[in-house]
């Protein structure tokens, strides 16, 4: 993944009179595979975008200083940025089977004061390894060390830690690190709480109005339902993004992450994003909630 926020430059097209939108998104295959047409105006109707690049702990610090109109986060930044970003109810990341992963070096390892490797403490898949470790791991984990997501199956194999929580297209690759999967933190989840995985999210500032924020909403869902009519159309702009990705990985990567959820969060989508932060909530991971917090834009 890229470390830096890039700047990509955007064709031209005014939906309004006004200055295009900012938007910042990661490389990962999901989301330029969902806002491929958006991006490159394709999209009839929807506000023009100006598109930068970030890795999703990087968007989440933006939108905790309020920077960029619209935003590709973790559910975890949620409690603290929703005062001033309105949850989008499509264009994330929900799913079954797609959960972060711990890994180790051997088989079967107690974590029990051992020292972790993580992307990131205000991510999604640090809340659900905290809130599986609370009722795994009695003794409690040891260190936690937050790593580029890159540097975690090094660091792994290479006894730099003792374990590491990998998320994206590291379920496909982790075993050429010769590492084993000790726990599967979406499938803990899921046997849990029978609910989706909850992600990514796309937020938007409120201080557009109601009127844009639903237009938003449109231009999103209608992007990702482009890139499933036609995938080979998305698919230069998707691999060009992806850092040398295995094409087939991508698809995988793609498979996963982009679903039912993805054009619209429903019924079940609210309700894993609420039963996850109450749950991180109720163990001091997160603030708690207003209770219309995620009223839908």
């Amino acid at each position: 993944m890229t470390s830096q926020p890039q700047p990509v430059p955007t064709p031209p097209h005014e939906a309004d009179s006004g200055r295009p939108l900012d938007i910042a998104f990661s490389p990962c295959p999901n989301d330029t595979f969902v806002f491929e047409a958006w991006a490159h105006g394709r999209v009839p109707g929807a506000p023009a975008l100006d598109v930068t690049f970030a890795d999703i702990d990087i968007t989440n610090g933006m939108a905790e200083r309020g920077e960029f109109d619209i935003l590709k986060v973790s559910y975890a930044v949620l409690p603290y940025v929703l005062d001033e970003y309105a949850l989008l109810p499509c264009g994330g990341a929900l799913g079954r089977g797609c959960g972060p992963l711990v890994l180790t070096k051997e088989a079967g390892t107690d974590l029990t004061g051992k020292t972790v490797a993580v992307p990131s403490e205000r991510s999604t898949a640090y809340l659900l390894f905290r809130l599986w470790a609370a009722e795994v791991v009695p003794g409690g984990v040891g260190e936690i060390v937050v790593l580029p997501f890159h540097e975690i199956m090094p660091a792994v194999r290479d006894g730099k830690v003792d374990a590491g929580l990998v998320i994206h297209e590291a379920r496909f690759t982790y075993q050429n690190y010769g590492l084993h999967c000790l726990a599967d933190m979406g499938a803990h989840w899921e046997s849990t709480t029978g609910l989706p995985i909850p992600l990514g999210a796309i937020i938007a500032k409120r201080s557009l109005g109601a009127e844009t924020l639903g237009r938003l909403a449109d231009a999103a869902r209608a992007s990702v339902r482009m890139a499933w009519d036609d995938p080979e159309v998305s698919r230069p702009y998707v691999l060009a993004h992806s850092q040398e990705m295995d094409p087939a990985v991508a698809d995988q990567h793609i498979g996963l992450y982009v679903n039912e959820f993805t054009a619209d969060l429903g019924e079940d989508g609210y309700a894993a994003v609420r039963g996850l932060l109450t749950r991180a909530a109720a163990e001091g991971l997160v603030p708690p909630l207003r209770h219309d917090a995620l009223r839908p834009a």
